[in-house]
C-alpha cells in the first residue's frame, strides 16, 4: 500500500471517541495512531479508562456521563471536526452525552464501530447502552461497522456467510445508519471478505484472510481509517476501500511485543519494517 497522500493547508481533524488502552494496540490509542497514517489530526473524547493488556481485559471505568459531555464540548467550541468515529462508550449516559452533544451543532460523517464485548469477553457496553446505541446513535450514523457477533446483536440474524452478512446490513440499516460495512474476519470461507450496503449497493471488499489469528485493535483502526477518509473529503466506497487497504497491510506488519494476542501496527504501515507473508 502507498503512503496516504499529505493533507494540504490546515490539517483536516478527525475526532475519536472511546475507550483507553494502557497498551496501545486498541481503543483511543490505536485511533490516533490511525488517523495520523492516514493523513488526519486526532481530537479525542475519552469515555473509559480500562485496565487491558494482550491478554484480557481486566476491568473497566466507565467515565461520568458529564465527565463525556465536557470533553466533547471543549472539542467541539474550539475546533472544526471533518468526521466523527465513535468505539467503546461503555454507558447508556455515554451514548447520551454524544448525541445531546452534537444536537443543534451540525453533525460530520459519523462512523460508529458498536463495541460491546472484548474478544475474550469482558463487556464493553451495558444493556442499556446498546439499546441507547441501536435507537439513538445509529440513527445519525453515515456507517455502521459491525464485525460479526456484533452484527447479530444489532440485526437479530444469525450471521455465518456473505448472503446472511447482506441479510443482517439491511436489518441495520432499517435502524438508521445510511452504510453498514459487516467485517469478514469471523466469517466462514478463506477470505477475509467485507460487505459494505450503501443505500442500495452492495460492495464486497475481499482480502487474503492472514493467518494465524489477526490483531489487537483491527476494528478500532479499521473505523478510524474509514472516518478519517470521509472527512478528507473521499465518497464512502472509496473510503471503505483504503481503509480496508490499510488495515490489511497494518496486520501484516502486527506487532508481537507482548504475550497474548499481536497488535495491530498503523505506524508500521507508513514506517516500513518486518511484514509477516
Amino acid at each position: 500500500m502507498s503512503d496516504p497522500a499529505p493533507t494540504k493547508g490546515s490539517p483536516v481533524l478527525i475526532l475519536a471517541i472511546g475507550g483507553s488502552d494502557p497498551s496501545g494496540g486498541a481503543g483511543i490509542q490505536a485511533d490516533l495512531l490511525t488517523i495520523h497514517a492516514n493523513g488526519g489530526h486526532a481530537l479525542t473524547v475519552i469515555t473509559s479508562v480500562t485496565a487491558q493488556n494482550t491478554l484480557e481485559v481486566a476491568s473497566a471505568h466507565h467515565l461520568p456521563g458529564e465527565v463525556v459531555r465536557a470533553q466533547l464540548a471543549a472539542v467541539l467550541d474550539d475546533f472544526a471536526v471533518a468526521a466523527v468515529k465513535t468505539g467503546m462508550l461503555g454507558s447508556e449516559e455515554a451514548v447520551d452525552a454524544i448525541v445531546g452533544g452534537f444536537a443543534n451543532r451540525g453533525l460530520p460523517p459519523l462512523v460508529v464501530d458498536p463495541v460491546f464485548v472484548s474478544s475474550t469477553g469482558f463487556s464493553l457496553l451495558s444493556d442499556r447502552g446498546v439499546t441507547a446505541l441501536r435507537h439513538r446513535l445509529l440513527p445519525l450514523a453515515r456507517i455502521c461497522t459491525p464485525n460479526r457477533h456484533e452484527a447479530e446483536i444489532l440485526s437479530g440474524i444469525s450471521v455465518h456467510t456473505p448472503a446472511d452478512a447482506e441479510k443482517a446490513a439491511r436489518r441495520i440499516q432499517a435502524l438508521g445508519s445510511r452504510g453498514v460495512v459487516i467485517k469478514g474476519g469471523h466469517l466462514e470461507g478463506t477470505m477475509a471478505q467485507d460487505l459494505f450496503l450503501d443505500g442500495d449497493e452492495v460492495r464486497l471488499f475481499p482480502a487474503e484472510r492472514i493467518t494465524p489469528g489477526g490483531a489487537h485493535g483491527t476494528g478500532c483502526a479499521f473505523a478510524s481509517a474509514i472516518a478519517t477518509w470521509l472527512g478528507r473529503g473521499v465518497e464512502p466506497m472509496e473510503a471503505v476501500a483504503r481503509a480496508k487497504a490499510f488495515v490489511t497491510e497494518a496486520i501484516r506488519r502486527r506487532l508481537r511485543i507482548g504475550h497474548g494476542e499481536p497488535m495491530v501496527n498503523p505506524r508500521g504501515v507508513i514506517q516500513g519494517g518486518p511484514r509477516e507473508p
